[in-house]
């Protein structure tokens, strides 16, 4: 039902934007930098964290994926398809922005979701589709959507936190390994890890997410530079994604930690002595996100050192002749 949904709400917001044609209102370009985003470099890389290059759909497919196709060789067609249909998606959504803004280049007022809900409901609108069943169907395909990707997460999620602790032997494993690895407590313990973000706030840390999603794709995408090379195939259309994902997330994470630092000596000499911040508050605020990404460096510093030596030692083809 909700792939139907979802197809109806594409081919609809298509169609609605050939046949209405709306005017884009919203300027192409209003400058490298940003007072509240940074520069454009990295930040544009991290924030549009989806398509072809992702760390979060890297999971899926091994995760999910993986577990849904009934042939391996199905894996391109549904792995590709849908990366070119989610930039589709992202280009009618980017569309119905530019045209729900005011003529002067004003945001429309609302959520992302509820900007894209009104303008694809006002598509509808001119096939005869009567307004509240329009606004109705867009609020469910919304919903719908977001439901589906908290229900993704929060299975990947699990599975991470079971890969964390589980063997290869796992009947003989030891007995906290078997209560770690068990689909209860694993499910029970990653909810809870998403309760207590929505208590303390999970927009103190929501900026890294771009850079850790993409730094987890760049990883992925040096894993298999290391599986083709020992299986005797090509490998070399992966080096230039590689390289950028690297530079693109390692900056965005140097400029987030520098940003950080700034923000609490900030605190340090004015907020707080003003009382117009409490320790605690500027902790859950800057000194979170400042651990995070300091970790995140450090450990993908790690990876790429250990990775690179691996990739060195290793011999082309030595899978396949093993």
């Amino acid at each position: 039902m909700t792939t139907f949904m979802f197809i109806g709400m594409i081919a609809g917001a298509v169609i609605g934007l050939f046949v209405a044609h709306p005017t884009m209102n919203l300027p192409v370009f209003t400058g490298f930098s940003n007072d509240t985003l940074g520069t454009l470099f990295p930040i544009l890389f991290v924030t549009v964290a989806c398509g072809a290059v992702s760390g979060f759909h890297s999971l899926v497919s091994s995760g999910t994926s993986s577990k849904t196709v009934e042939n391996e060789k199905d894996m391109l067609k549904v792995g590709y398809g849908a990366m070119v249909l989610e930039s589709l998606l992202a280009v009618i959504a980017l569309c119905v922005a530019g045209a729900a803004a005011s003529s002067d280049g004003t945001a429309a007022v609302g959520t992302p979701f509820q900007i894209f809900s009104r303008g694809v409901a006002g598509f509808f609108e001119m096939f005869g589709v009567p307004v509240y069943v329009a606004t109705v169907f867009m609020t469910m395909c919304v919903s719908a959507l977001a439901l589906t990707s908290l229900d993704a997460v929060a299975r990947i999620g699990r599975m991470s936190f079971q890969e964390l602790f589980s063997v290869d032997d796992m009947e003989h494993a030891a007995p906290w390994r078997k209560l770690f690895c068990n689909t209860y407590f694993s499910t029970i313990v990653t909810l809870l890890c998403g309760y207590v973000l929505t208590k303390i706030g999970y927009a103190n840390i929501w900026p890294l997410f771009g850079s850790a999603n993409q730094l987890l794709s760049a990883l992925v995408l040096l894993t298999l530079c290391v599986f083709l090379k020992v299986t005797g195939r090509s490998n070399k259309m992966l080096f230039p994604p590689l390289i950028i994902m690297l530079c693109v997330t390692f900056t965005a994470l140097v400029q987030r930690t520098i940003a950080m630092v700034k923000a609490i000596q900030s605190a340090v000499t004015v907020a707080i002595p003003a009382g117009k911040a409490t320790w605690g508050a500027v902790f859950i605020a800057n000194g979170l996100q400042l651990i995070i990404a300091i970790l995140l460096i450090a450990l993908g510093l790690i990876i790429v050192i250990n990775s690179t030596k691996s990739y060195a030692k290793s011999q082309k083809n030595s899978e396949a002749t093993a």
